[in-house]
């Protein structure tokens, strides 16, 4: 996917997002973050929205900040720490609005942190808010009782970041020998194979032998990989035991 893509997918996963947390409520809980309420979920999807507006509009030095008081420095009218129940998810439009502003104005070569492989700082920033934009959409929807469903191209493009970006971080798994994953996404073509081994995770965009297949839509992987739903609508072959390990060490920390 281009940078304007992911761009506009933040926009449109946001409304969405949106529409399922008025729904749902703010008091309804989060099965899908264990310890969340939805009006915990907005309150964490605006920081991070203004986190990254941050580091695309003024690149500074310091990646992750210790305080939430910190991103008034970047946006003294926004991050207000919170509004009331009744303003919150508007709150929340207006950080993603603020974002988007921010990635559409940021020039193709500016000069930010970063902390995932990407061709360049802006597209990285793009590819990463539109999915933790959309799981995150995915967890209000599950909470609010709707449904949900990814385009297969974004559902793919999601699968790739978690599994050659994310993943290969890791420098270490609990694993004592050396096991593969294969991750088929039949609606869009795309195959991934995935070693994880002790010292970690190294993964590369074709087919190989596998411990373990995963086969299914895109978008049903997407949130298999990303620890969403039940696994109920992939088909799973070879060692279960391999995909629990993914599910209980695979776990994704917005600060780190």
């Amino acid at each position: 996917m281009e940078i304007t893509e992911h761009i506009t997918a933040v926009g449109q996963e946001a409304k969405l997002f949106a529409q399922a947390a008025e729904q749902g409520g703010l008091d309804v809980d989060i099965p899908s973050c264990p310890g969340w309420d939805m009006r915990e979920l907005v309150r964490h999807l605006s920081e991070i929205h203004l986190w990254a507006a941050a580091h695309v509009a003024q690149p500074h030095d310091k990646p992750w900040v210790d305080d939430l008081s910190e991103l008034a420095v970047f946006w003294p009218e926004l991050a207000v720490f919170w509004p009331e129940d009744e303003d919150l998810v508007g709150s929340y439009l207006n950080t993603n609005a603020n974002l988007v502003n921010a990635l559409e104005s940021a020039p193709l070569d500016v000069d930010s942190f970063t902390f995932l492989p990407a061709p360049s700082p802006l597209a990285m920033w793009a590819r990463r808010q539109a999915h933790e934009t959309a799981v995150h959409r995915f967890d209000a929807e599950n909470a609010a009782g709707i449904e949900s469903r990814f385009d297969p191209v974004f559902a793919s493009d999601g699968i790739d970041e978690i599994l050659m970006a994310f993943a290969p971080r890791r420098d270490e798994f609990p694993v004592k020998s050396t096991r593969t994953m294969v991750v088929h996404a039949h609606d869009t073509g795309d195959r991934w194979c995935v070693t994880i081994g002790p010292d970690g995770i190294t993964t590369i965009r074709e087919d190989g032998p596998a411990d373990l297949t995963l086969t299914g839509d895109a978008s049903d992987l997407y949130l298999a990989l990303w620890n969403r739903g039940d696994d109920s609508n992939i088909t799973i072959t070879g060692d279960m035991d391999l995909l629990d390990l993914w599910h209980n060490n695979n776990r994704i920390r917005w600060d780190r």
